[in-house]
């Protein structure tokens, strides 16, 4: 039988983009991918992405985070989720200020009201290798994408980013008119992309305000992505379409992205929800761990 049984969680969600955050500090138990696909099958637990609590690794962090996309597979980042655990962290205190650590990095969580944090998820990377990408390319603002998976003009170049994760910025003048989920995977998975990539229809409304909707590798369609809306103002501002600070619309709500220009960082602020608490069923666990 699985360790988890029987533990507690809470399942939150971050503007829709749903999530389950499982504490296991001080417990000494480490989360399989069998086991995160498994408790992505249990009643009610369908999520976005998995985020793990275990103890800190970095002296003066709260804690060192896994997230898990529901394919069992890692994510180096996620914004939305972050800001889920941040409230985790502080919701029987009156602490304000917190840093957990994930497999991208440090990141500083503020509380600015009962339900609302900022996260500085950190300066964007932007070389054709960091991202990465499987070739190298001079400018990374503006990518010819070789070979393209489906037969439309509006998607046959994009911007690239790492926020903790690839992404690929497609920017349209309708994100609602492109079929994302028939064409999703086969961007992620294109072969220019060695780690996958989230993808991201962007439409700038106006220099302050961007409509986006994402496909989120390992995940699929999704109704919120932190690290994309980040990486969809951090390339738009790049090839002036917008402000470094801009408000980006989701399908599950908004977010206010800072592209800050003092240190390079990008801050993001949004809501989270409580949905639900419990433990888990040790019957999701038998039979379901291939």
């Amino acid at each position: 039988m699985s360790p988890l049984a029987g533990l507690p969680f809470a399942k939150m969600n971050g503007l829709g983009n749903e999530i389950v955050v499982l504490d296991l500090r001080h417990k000494g138990i480490e989360v399989s991918a069998a086991e995160a696909r498994a408790i992505g099958r249990g009643e009610g637990l369908r999520y976005d992405q998995l985020m793990v609590l275990q103890d800190p690794r970095t002296p003066g962090t709260d804690s060192f985070v896994r997230i898990y996309n529901i394919d069992g597979t890692e994510s180096g980042a996620c914004g939305n989720g972050t800001r889920c655990v941040a409230w985790m962290l502080v919701r029987d205190n009156a602490r304000t200020e917190l840093t957990v650590e994930t497999i991208a990095g440090l990141l500083e969580c503020h509380r600015t009201g009962d339900w609302m944090f900022s996260v500085d998820m950190g300066a964007p990377r932007l070389s054709w290798n960091e991202i990465p990408l499987r070739n190298a390319v001079a400018d990374t603002r503006q990518i010819a994408l070789p070979n393209p998976p489906v037969n439309d003009p509006a998607l046959q170049s994009f911007a690239a980013v790492n926020m903790g994760n690839p992404h690929a910025v497609f920017f349209v003048q309708d994100v609602e008119a492109h079929r994302l989920a028939e064409v999703g995977y086969a961007l992620e998975t294109h072969a220019v992309f060695p780690q996958k990539a989230n993808i991201s229809l962007a439409h700038v409304a106006a220099r302050d305000h961007i409509n986006l909707k994402v496909w989120e590798r390992g995940v699929g369609l999704t109704q919120a992505c932190g690290s994309a809306a980040c990486a969809t103002v951090v390339a738009a501002a790049r090839n002036d379409l917008a402000e470094r600070k801009a408000r980006v619309s989701l399908p599950g709500g908004d977010l206010l992205i800072d592209w800050r220009a003092s240190d390079d960082h990008v801050i993001m602020t949004g809501p989270v929800e409580l949905e639900f608490e419990g433990h888990f069923d040790p019957a999701i666990f038998e039979g379901q761990m291939a």
